[in-house]
């Protein structure tokens, strides 16, 4: 089963294009999926986003292949990463009792626009300086125009002070260690960094205000703007200033998911649009590229054999019908070609193989420890950067030689839909050599003799 022969594979989209795409208002799931259709031409309904982050394909277009490409081939995971925390973060928020929730107001869509406004009519953040640095400076070309003066030493009157502490427990209020329900805590010098990178984050933003602690999962969302926020997180994702801000002026406010509202629609359009369709694309290749150029040059080796033979045929005494012979070269060079021009290779398709890629070429399936670090360095929300030049995989694949990574392992295809788009290409690949053939060598048979030998 094949889909229809006007199918053409996902185009590539690159960042710049997907950065502009996004430039838009923000609209709701409705108006993101009925974009799909129009967007991600090329992918079927089996192998959507939806399907892939729910969990419903199978290898090779797996969330697990999804990350992987992210890190080492669009070298983008951030966003991905910081999408399934907010899903399971959404599921965890809602599941809180009623009173706990509370103590989170909505984040509405009008407070939204009225910070974008705020943010509009004042791009440059307030500078806050002490009173004697503004003395100082009071009528000079330093001076600061809309800088905020305040009395250094003196508190600030909106911390919220610490709850009466509850029996098995000393304190709900921020502190530098933390609390957890097996009565264990957290490393102090840990939780601290983050809280120091988060108030460091607020007030770049010019947040006066200190978030409200007593509210739920406080300390998480601190670790969050730590990550993904601030400005040289280790997985910091790619908002403007702007969204920065407004980012973190809700979440001052609020630990509702409706504080992420824009941002999780930016990473969700660039998700979807760009780096889900990438994904496909290339994971239609079912060759490594020594392997596709490979089969390029065989391909042209075809196409060159076919036309020698029939050149000489033509030249020689030989009747006409011999000249029918050069199509057997014109045919192979010619759906070799078309198929590895697409990325695949004739050869692993007739038995539905694909390579295994670098850095599952090295994995040890036995090996749980491996499999874990594998897991810590992807899925794991409040990782480090998403680095991987330290990884012994790639020391090892440089080591081999041209020709091990042409006759690199192989493995089935499992996933179906990829099957099927993979039959379309070659079954395309095969009518069009047909085509390409038959005009060729029709051309040849029309030529006299040239009896020349």
């Amino acid at each position: 089963m094949v889909y229809s022969l006007t199918y053409r594979r996902p185009a590539y989209i690159d960042s710049h294009r997907a950065s502009v795409a996004s430039e838009k208002p923000s609209v709701g799931r409705s108006a993101l999926d009925s974009l799909d259709g129009s967007i991600n031409f090329g992918i079927p309904d089996a192998l959507s986003f939806d399907r892939i982050i729910d969990g419903g394909t199978c290898p090779p277009c797996t969330t697990r292949d999804f990350m992987n490409y992210l890190v080492y081939i669009e070298h983008a995971a951030e966003n991905l990463q910081f999408f399934l925390w907010f899903k399971d973060y959404s599921k965890r928020f809602d599941n809180l009792p009623e009173s706990e929730r509370n103590l989170a107001p909505l984040w509405t869509a009008e407070q939204a626009e009225a910070e974008a406004l705020a943010l509009k009519d004042n791009p440059t953040p307030m500078k806050t300086v002490s009173a004697e640095t503004a003395a100082i400076f009071k009528g000079t070309e330093f001076a600061v125009p809309n800088s905020t003066v305040v009395e250094v030493g003196k508190g600030n009157p909106f911390n919220t002070p610490p709850l009466t502490p509850i029996e098995g427990r000393d304190s709900t209020a921020q502190s530098d260690y933390g609390w957890s329900d097996a009565g264990s805590t957290l490393k102090g010098s840990y939780k601290t960094s983050h809280q120091k990178k988060a108030a460091g984050a607020f007030d770049a933003a010019d947040i006066k205000l200190q978030p409200f602690t007593i509210q739920p999962f406080r300390e998480e969302i601190s670790r969050i703007i730590s990550v993904y926020v601030a400005d040289g997180a280790p997985r910091q994702l790619n908002l403007s200033s702007k969204e920065r801000a407004a980012l973190l002026h809700a979440l001052a406010i609020t630990t509702h998911p409706s504080a992420f509202r824009q941002v999780i629609h930016t990473v969700e359009w660039s998700l979807r649009h760009q780096a889900h369709q990438n994904f496909i694309r290339w994971t239609i290749c079912n060759g490594n590229r020594p392997r596709v150029i490979f089969a390029r040059c065989l391909g042209v080796g075809g196409i060159v054999g076919g036309m020698v033979a029939a050149v000489l045929i033509t030249l020689s005494d030989a009747g006409r019908g011999w000249r029918v012979l050069s199509a057997i070269g014109f045919m192979i060079g010619i759906s070799t070609l078309i198929a590895a021009w697409k990325g695949m290779c004739v050869v692993l398709h007739g038995m539905h193989h694909r390579h295994l890629r670098p850095w599952e070429l090295f994995a040890n399936a036995d090996d749980a420890s491996s499999t874990f670090e594998m897991k810590k360095g992807s899925f794991d929300s409040f990782g480090s950067s998403n680095s991987y030049e330290d990884e012994p995989w790639i020391a090892k694949y440089d080591k081999r030689n041209l020709l091990r990574k042409i006759l690199d392992r192989e493995v089935w295809i499992q996933e179906p839909a990829l099957r099927q788009i993979q039959d379309t290409i070659f079954l395309q690949a095969v009518i069009g050599s047909i085509v390409i053939t038959a005009v060729s060598v029709a051309i040849f048979v029309a030529l006299p003799k040239g009896n020349f030998y």
